[in-house]
């Protein structure tokens, strides 16, 4: 069915935007009296003993079991607590990866993977327990199907001699994380199913509640930020009544709602339709056989990265995690309200426009699937924002649309929308590094700049190194990011004024060879594809 443009409702029309982000609450009581803090720690489950400290005096601790291992009868149920320990704990290597589907290639055994995947890992420069040190928590991107808290571009080392303490973790992927079925729904009491890994992601939050202060930190001041996948995790849990107080200010790094090109969230329907069918391809009729059934086997069967690229096993409507569209209570101000810093790269949709995902790149192919897609009467609107009067420019609006339906348009929105119907501030930013290090801003680009780990490109017989500006972009962007995660405000002494930001065509960080503000350069298409959103704010197009 065609999607019509539609005037705003009256709650939506305050904006011509969307979101916000997640509630505030006090943390764990204080501890009775500072200690000092050394590579051997305890909380709550037992002993740890982690890295010694290094030159710069950060200490680091890996693979902290922050929930009990998933497997068996705990396959697709929301994560239990963590069994304590006895004696001490090893935390000085990395814990097992989660199953993922990365490649259109096959699903193969790795002993690095296992079910047994939720750990967490800290990084710290505080000197005792008492310092209160604030909290930044790391969600990793993926699309929910891929990646791992132990990638070298998101180490905590360089945010922690910053003054911070970092947290990453992973959490379940894939068919392991998204699986929704009644039969499971039931199982959990009448709660939903299919949102396994982002009630990983509030179990992690909590196991930070209650344990972090150990390593120096405050748990009243905790920040929860991610790319992609771990953007659209904060924004949708920015909407979830169930993360209210578990974390006080938010960043958002290309993403927001897990919109995309297939449209919305699935409902809870139409998620536990597939999760029936896969029993049936799997001969699995019962609970009891689909877990029964090999990790290797369920991964190969749910390859979400073979082409015609389906729409994965990912985040659904579940009716508890999220009672309903993210834009929609964002729109409605009933979103968790806290400090946003939210932005997006000059060039997102350039990996997304891969065989069997890419959108029509021909001037009659482009023409007609957005005719198709979004009404002849709005056509002509359309080919004004994403021209295709040539092959050349067919091709352009191709990637350019890919990209604004997948990560531009709702990571804006979120920005806008949190602007006009919450309380907190806004800081808004617009990556568009080139060098020879990052020669075109492509989505994920700015993560190592983020985290000031510049790790080595290319092949290691002809590694790309980053050069002196490269470094100090880094630099920059390390510092704003530290300091909103201390105070709500980006700004510190010796950085250009960072502003916030005003809303829709208001001005934007630029982050490149400059540093800067610059006008909003998208507003105007990203308005034209929000007229596309239903009376609560949620997108109707569908490709």
């Amino acid at each position: 069915m065609k999607p019509v443009a539609k005037k705003w409702a009256p709650a939506a029309a305050l904006a011509l935007s969307i979101l916000g982000m997640a509630g505030c609450g006090g943390g764990s009581d204080p501890v009775d009296a500072a200690q000092s803090l050394t590579s051997t720690v305890g909380v709550a489950n037992g002993t740890l003993v982690g890295n010694e400290r290094d030159a710069a005096g950060i200490l680091n601790f890996k693979g902290i079991p922050y929930a009990a291992a998933p497997v068996g009868d705990l396959r697709w149920r929301a994560p239990q607590p963590a069994p304590n320990w006895t004696g001490t704990r090893d935390a000085r290597q990395y814990g097992s990866k989660c199953w993922a589907n990365g490649t259109p290639a096959p699903v193969v055994a790795d002993p690095t993977v296992s079910e047994d995947c939720l750990f967490l890992n800290v990084w710290s420069g505080a000197r005792t327990s008492g310092e209160r040190r604030p909290v930044m928590v790391w969600l990793h991107g993926g699309g929910f199907q891929f990646g791992t808290s132990g990638d070298p571009r998101w180490e905590g080392h360089n945010l922690a001699k910053k003054g911070v303490v970092v947290v990453s973790l992973n959490y379940r992927l894939g068919v392991f994380g998204h699986l929704a079925r009644p039969d499971l729904a039931a199982e959990s009491g009448g709660k939903s199913s299919g949102m396994y890994g982002l009630q990983d992601h509030l179990a992690a939050l909590q196991w930070v509640k209650s344990n972090i202060a150990s390593f120096g930190g405050d748990p009243a001041n905790i920040t929860l930020f991610g790319e992609s996948a771990g953007a659209h995790a904060v924004g949708m849990l920015s909407a979830s009544p169930l993360a209210a107080g578990t974390f006080h200010k938010a960043i958002g790094q290309s993403g927001a709602f897990w919109e995309s090109e297939f449209g919305p969230l699935p409902s809870r329907v139409t998620a536990e339709q597939k999760g029936l069918a896969l029993g049936t391809t799997l001969g699995a009729a019962s609970l009891a056989a689909l877990r029964a059934v090999p990790a290797l086997q369920l991964a190969s069967a749910t390859n979400a990265a073979a082409p015609p690229f389906a729409p994965p096993f990912g985040p659904s409507l579940d009716g508890y995690v999220l009672p309903e569209e993210p834009a929609a209570r964002f729109f409605a101000g009933r979103q968790n309200d806290v400090p946003l810093l939210v932005g997006q790269n000059v060039a997102e949709g350039n990996i997304f426009a891969v065989p069997g995902r890419a959108l029509p790149n021909t001037p009659t192919g482009f023409t007609a699937a957005v005719t198709k897609v979004f009404g002849a009467s709005n056509v002509s609107s359309l080919l004004g924002f994403y021209p295709a009067g040539t092959d050349a420019q067919a091709a352009q609006s191709s990637v350019q649309l890919l990209g604004d339906l997948i990560i531009g348009l709702q990571t804006w929105t979120w920005g806008v929308v949190q602007k006009a119907t919450g309380k907190s501030p806004v800081y808004s930013y617009y990556f568009k590094q080139a060098s020879p290090y990052t020669p075109l801003a492509v989505h994920v680009s700015e993560v190592p700049y983020v985290f000031q780990n510049l790790v080595p490109k290319g092949t290691a017989a002809a590694p790309v190194l980053p050069g002196a500006q490269d470094q100090a972009l880094a630099d920059t962007m390390s510092s704003y990011w530290t300091s909103f995660a201390k105070s709500g405000n980006p700004n510190q002494p010796g950085l250009p004024v960072w502003p916030e930001y005003s809303g829709a065509g208001g001005n934007v960080m630029g982050l490149g060879a400059t540093v800067a503000l610059e006008p909003e350069p998208f507003t105007a298409r990203y308005q034209f594809l929000n007229k596309f959103r239903d009376s609560t704010g949620s997108l109707t197009v569908k490709f």
